[in-house]
């Protein structure tokens, strides 16, 4: 099968399946004008190889696990490997609902500014805007009652 047949057949890109045989992942012959051919086994292939990456598996990660694939049997290093990137995809996990949650207090306090968290509504610094000299009362002047 030629490139295009294979992409489309396992409904991924040819630039997919040029990834893939740079890393190691699908292999094809070439014709005498340099036209990639794939046996009809390569249809199944990619489409585990898009599982693996569905599953948030890395290229290098894939090409330990083929193996197996190929000889229907697992090691334990196999089910070792596939516990480490479930460890990591579980952690990225947590990582991103912890970001999520920031997110929903950024959202909270800007629908609900308040000086806390808002510069622009705190006691300002600068005088009146009408031009007089008086200054507005701070913090400062109305627990301690003297006047800068």
């Amino acid at each position: 099968m030629r490139i295009g047949d294979i992409a489309h057949r396992a409904g991924v890109s040819t630039r997919a399946l040029r990834y893939y045989e740079e890393q190691g992942l699908l292999a094809s012959e070439r014709t005498v004008t340099g036209q990639r051919i794939y046996p009809e086994s390569a249809v199944e292939r990619v489409r585990l190889i898009q599982q693996f990456f569905t599953a948030g598996l890395a290229s290098r990660t894939i090409l330990q696990l083929l193996p197996c694939v190929e000889t229907g049997t697992a090691s334990p290093e196999v089910f070792t490997i596939l516990e480490q990137e479930r460890t990591r995809i579980n952690a990225a996990m947590a990582d991103l609902a912890a970001a999520g949650e920031a997110l929903d207090r950024m959202i909270a306090i800007a629908h609900h500014p308040s000086p806390e968290h808002c510069p622009a509504l705190r006691e300002p610094a600068w005088a009146p805007s009408d031009g007089s000299t008086r200054t507005r009362p701070t913090l400062a002047t109305i627990s301690t009652g003297v006047a800068p």
